[in-house]
């Protein structure tokens, strides 16, 4: 399969220099086990549907447990290191304040194919909505860490929450699949290029998915007639490292 990516020219929101352009990538949609699979029967492996479901399955299951019972592994597609977080009271896991976390990074496999993939600007687009970039407030961070109970900024494009269809606003999605929606008034700031939110206090340490869902068009008088929403990975309690550059190849 060719590799592109492709990408809009927009402003740059959060600069001062109105000149800045960046490129926000073009979705080509989402895809899940059964679109893979799909794509996989296409090569003809001999392997019956279901016989090819079990082999990616298990493949997924032996990672699993390889990464949660320590293991570092290394696909070649991907390098994969479980992390333990937050502050240990009294010498004791506590699961209200610590969390077990799986650092994901580029293997080399994944690096070599980023080289020999090509990137297509498709031109200028006016009105685009994309987050740049997120700021722990408390911390100072922009790597996607946030704090129960402090401020978060996103930084982006066209992300105004106005409208009113009942899907519009802020929820935040954890990785079991509980939705918090933000009430208004967790909505500090709320411009265009930059929102202010403050995190519930009661959200618990762990990875979560930023939606934003909003009506927000540029003109004043009108809003879009369907909601569209942009999402972001966020970590409460502080995204954990994951290993700079003298981490050696695992082969």
């Amino acid at each position: 399969m060719k590799k592109v990516l492709k990408g809009w020219i927009a402003d740059n929101s959060v600069t001062a220099d109105k000149t800045d352009k960046i490129l926000v990538l073009e979705s080509a949609g989402k895809v899940d086990i059964d679109d893979i699979l799909e794509e996989m029967l296409k090569e003809d492996t001999g392997l019956r549907p279901e016989t090819l479901r079990h082999a990616v399955e298990l493949y997924n299951r032996i990672v699993m447990d390889f990464i949660l019972n320590g293991y570092q592994v290394n696909t070649g597609l991907f390098y994969a290191v479980a992390k333990l977080t937050g502050i240990l009271e009294s010498g004791v896991w506590n699961k209200a304040n610590n969390s077990i976390y799986v650092a994901f990074t580029q293997g080399k496999d994944l690096r070599r194919a980023i080289s020999e993939t090509s990137v297509s600007i498709l031109g200028e687009k006016a009105g685009i909505m994309y987050i740049l970039e997120t700021e722990d407030v408390k911390t100072g961070r922009k790597d996607g860490s946030a704090t129960a109970g402090r401020n978060i900024f996103v930084r982006g494009g066209m992300l105004k929450i106005s409208g009113e269809d009942p899907a519009v606003g802020i929820v935040l999605t954890d990785s079991k699949g509980t939705e918090t929606k933000l009430e208004d008034d967790l909505i500090v700031k709320n411009m265009p290029s930059e929102l202010t939110l403050l995190i519930p206090a009661e959200l618990t340490a762990g990875e979560y998915t930023l939606t934003i869902t909003t009506q927000y068009s540029h003109s004043s008088r009108q809003f879009l007639k369907t909601p569209r929403s942009v999402t972001t990975p966020i970590w409460i309690g502080g995204k954990p490292e994951e290993g700079g550059g003298d981490r050696p190849e695992i082969e």
